[in-house]
């Protein structure tokens, strides 16, 4: 791949280089940099890399209302239940968006605080796409466990599965794959229980 810059203005059929002129270089994403990004594009900063990420479907907000719904149910008092679109600070450079999260109340935000900056629990719903599969199985995995979230669920509607994972020192065990038949539990909330028929139905 050639690295000549394209020259501008731009062609009709080519992107709009003027405005990707206006961004940061890839790998030099900044968290401010990001959040003045987020305001009108759906996306995270992982190592200073801004992802785009694809526009959640009907089945995926489904499938976010009954999750949100069991979690509220399950959460003790005190604590915080949010969901999607929320940018979430893991560490410096990285800046993810769990569809569905769980603060205890001993890690609550402070009430002038804009963003979280740490999560108990998150909750991913896979999108459609290798690209949006192995973020959430693989890289997510990797960055959720070294900001040193609790648990994390990986609730996949092709797949028809919940995985959910638990932290032990810096990276996660299979707590378990629950599937058709079963129902998704925990370690963290003991209340918090799926039945991935239903779930999947939505």
């Amino acid at each position: 791949m050639s690295n000549v810059l394209p020259r501008l203005p731009s062609k009709d059929g080519e992107p709009a280089w003027e405005a990707a002129y206006l961004l940061p270089l890839q790998g030099q994403w900044s968290d401010e940099d990001f959040l003045k990004f987020h305001t009108t594009q759906m996306a995270e900063l992982a190592n200073g890399r801004l992802e785009i990420l694809p526009m959640p479907t009907l089945k995926h907000q489904r499938l976010l209302k009954l999750l949100l719904e069991a979690m509220e149910t399950a959460a003790p008092q005190g604590s915080l239940v949010l969901f999607a679109p929320l940018p979430t600070k893991l560490f410096p450079g990285t800046i993810r968006e769990p569809d569905l999260l769980y603060i205890s109340p001993e890690h609550l935000p402070s009430p002038n605080a804009d963003y979280p900056t740490k999560i108990d629990l998150a909750i991913e719903i896979v999108s459609d796409g290798l690209e949006a599969r192995k973020r959430d199985y693989e890289d997510k995995r990797l960055d959720y466990a070294k900001a040193g979230v609790a648990e994390y669920w990986i609730v996949d509607p092709k797949d028809q599965a919940v995985t959910v994972l638990v932290l032990i020192g810096d990276s996660y065990n299979d707590h378990g794959r629950f599937v058709s038949g079963q129902t998704a539990t925990g370690k963290l909330l003991g209340k918090l229980s799926v039945d991935v028929d239903a779930l999947m139905r939505g």
